[in-house]
């Protein structure tokens, strides 16, 4: 996470704005006189509030859980497409 002022922002807006989009970072601008702003790419954005809304669910969150202890378990098989298409039928 990179802070930088609003001056430096504003001098070096395309690298700033690229560094966002390309490196995945997160930038805080930094206002002495107001509030301080978190810039973020618009898809780190979106990907936050998607975590936010799945984990929102106290069971969904619990099933994610489960889910990921499961991988790390080793507790897996791997399915073709084919086979998952099947069972919606």
């Amino acid at each position: 996470m990179k802070t930088v002022n609003y001056t430096e922002l504003r001098d070096k807006l395309k690298s700033n704005l690229d560094m966002v989009c390309e490196d995945n970072e997160t930038l805080i601008i930094y206002r002495p006189k107001g509030k301080s702003v978190v810039m973020m790419s618009l898809d780190e954005y979106n990907s936050q509030k998607e975590t936010s809304y799945l984990l929102s669910s106290p069971k969904n969150a619990e099933h994610l859980l489960e889910s990921i202890r499961q991988l790390e378990n080793g507790e897996t098989m791997k399915v073709s497409i084919e086979e998952l298409k099947s069972f919606e039928k």
